[in-house]
């Protein structure tokens, strides 16, 4: 999950998968991830390690429909 932060207080989290964490990190900073990034400063917020893509697939919809775990990090984020 990653999360970014702008000066007016805005905090928005991105939820996907990758085999290369760093490299999707720095598409998404270069404004060539996902079209919902683009714009934005990201920074890793939470990883999971899975064995497969299926398992990180499946992670990556159960973390995204958790509303309330995602609120749970941006709240513990706001906090810092």
């Amino acid at each position: 999950m990653l999360g970014s932060r702008r000066d007016d207080g805005d905090c928005r989290t991105y939820v996907g998968w990758t085999n290369d964490i760093d490299k999707r990190l720095a598409a998404h900073n270069a404004g060539t991830g996902a079209k919902s990034t683009r714009g934005r400063s990201w920074f890793l917020i939470y990883l999971e390690n899975c064995a497969t893509r299926n398992e990180a697939m499946s992670r990556e919809w159960h973390i995204k429909h958790d509303r309330k775990f995602r609120t749970q990090l941006l709240t513990a984020l706001r906090e810092k």
